[in-house]
C-alpha cells in the first residue's frame, strides 16, 4: 500500500524552510525550487501542499504568527496571578522579538512586512494579526488603567494602536544595530511606566480654547 503523506505537518515543515530561507536573504528570490530543495521534498510534493508561491507564504506568515503567539500566551499563563500592567508588558516584549534568541524570527517576521507592502495576500494576514493584537492589548489597557485610576481622556484603543506602532519599531531599531536590546527594553519599560503613571490632563472645554485665542 502507498504510505499516507501527513499533509499539516508537511506544510508546516514547509513553512519552515521558506522562513530560514527568509532570515538568509529575504524573501524576494525565494522560489518554490529553493524551498523545496531547503525542505528536503520534491518540488511536486511542495505545489500538492500549496497551488501558488504567494499560497505558501501567506501559510508561512499564519505559520510564525502562530509561533510567536503561542509563545505570549504560555507566558502569560506561567504568571496567572499577574496584573494586567505586568502581562502587558510581557506580551509586549515577545511580540517585539527583542531576545537574542529570537533575532532571527525578527528578520524573518520584517521580511514578510517588507513583502506585504506588494502583497495584497500578506498585507491582508499582517492585517488580521494587527487586529488581534490590538484587541487584546486594549482589553489589558483597560484593565491596567481601572487599576491605576486612569479614566477619560485616557483612550485605551489609541494606547494599544501606540504600543503595537513601538513594538515594531523596536523590533526594527535593534535589527539595524540603532538600539542594542537592552536599550529596546529600557525604552518599552519607560513608555509602560510613563503610561499609568503621568498625571491625567482633563479634557478641554470650550472656555479653555477661548482663553487660548484672546
Amino acid at each position: 500500500m502507498p504510505r499516507q503523506v501527513d499533509h499539516v505537518s508537511r506544510r508546516r515543515l514547509i513553512a519552515e524552510a521558506v522562513c530560514h530561507l527568509a532570515d538568509e536573504s529575504g524573501l524576494e528570490g525565494v522560489t518554490l525550487r529553493d524551498v523545496a530543495a531547503r525542505a528536503q521534498v520534491s518540488m511536486g510534493a511542495v505545489q500538492r501542499c500549496f497551488r501558488t508561491k504567494e499560497e505558501m507564504l501567506v501559510f508561512a506568515l499564519g505559520h510564525i504568527s502562530d509561533r510567536i503567539g503561542e509563545r505570549v500566551r504560555a507566558r502569560l499563563v506561567r504568571s496567572p496571578a499577574q496584573s494586567a500592567a505586568t502581562a502587558l508588558g510581557h506580551a509586549t516584549a515577545e511580540i517585539s522579538l527583542l531576545r537574542d534568541e529570537h533575532r532571527a524570527e525578527a528578520r524573518v517576521w520584517l521580511a514578510f512586512v517588507a513583502q506585504a507592502a506588494v502583497s495584497p495576500a500578506l498585507a491582508q494576514t499582517l492585517k488580521a494579526n494587527y487586529v488581534a493584537l490590538h484587541e487584546a492589548f486594549t482589553q489589558l489597557i483597560e484593565e491596567a488603567g481601572e487599576d491605576a485610576g486612569r479614566s477619560a481622556p485616557f483612550d485605551p484603543r489609541l494606547e494599544a494602536r501606540t504600543l503595537l506602532a513601538l513594538a515594531d519599531g523596536l523590533t526594527t531599531h535593534v535589527l539595524v544595530g540603532h538600539l542594542t536590546p537592552q536599550e529596546a527594553h529600557d525604552v518599552l519599560h519607560a513608555h509602560l511606566s510613563d503610561l499609568w503613571e503621568q498625571p491625567l490632563r482633563p479634557p478641554h472645554t470650550d472656555s479653555d480654547l477661548t482663553r487660548r485665542r484672546s
